[in-house]
């Protein structure tokens, strides 16, 4: 037996990966990536960048992806708890336009895995989270972009929150789906 269980979602290649615990009295442990059998249920790095966030309660970051050097994310929270969304956007995939989420937190212990060609947020549910992700490709800030987290043609279905949704001014701003040709993500 393996110590990751994949879990497809209804977009091929968006994975839910649930780690095995090994606790007791003490504590527990878990591996959070081995790339044999991260590669053998199709997630193939390498990953060349890890990044963490610490946001509050109805923070919400994205809907994010990179023109160019395009990044897949396997993403976590250590503590906390998020709703964690994924959007296809590339316009050769006969799921673009739907968007996928899940429900991570420092309880459930769960990782998401967002391909390349997808945009991407999250939302915090909890008083605070911390959210970690492994990336394929570095930050590039000149090739940012983004779609707009509550887009109708979208239609997440975010979960409620006490008080008003936080956004940064750069997110606050992104173009809709239907506004946007995504041509940079045919490849994938």
């Amino acid at each position: 037996m393996g110590k990751f269980r994949f879990i497809p979602t209804e977009i091929e290649g968006v994975l839910i990966i649930e780690p095995s615990v090994f606790g007791d009295a003490r504590g527990y442990f878990m591996e959070t990536y081995q790339q044999e059998e991260f590669e053998a249920a199709g997630i193939v790095g390498p990953f060349v960048q890890d990044n963490q966030s610490k946001s509050t309660k109805g923070v919400l970051r994205g809907l994010h992806f990179q023109k160019e050097h395009t990044q897949g994310k396997l993403v976590r929270v250590v503590s906390g708890e998020v709703f964690d969304v994924a959007v296809d956007c590339r316009p050769n995939s006969k799921t673009f336009g739907k968007w996928v989420g899940v429900i991570l937190s420092s309880e459930n212990k769960k990782q998401f895995y967002v391909p390349q060609g997808f945009a991407h947020g999250f939302l915090v549910l909890s008083d605070e989270a911390e959210f970690t992700y492994k990336c394929t490709d570095y930050y590039d800030p000149s090739s940012e972009g983004g779609v707009k987290w509550d887009d109708p043609d979208i239609g997440i279905q975010w979960p409620q929150v006490d008080g008003e949704i936080k956004l940064s001014a750069k997110d606050g701003q992104h173009k809709g789906f239907k506004e946007q040709t995504f041509e940079y993500f045919e490849r994938w």
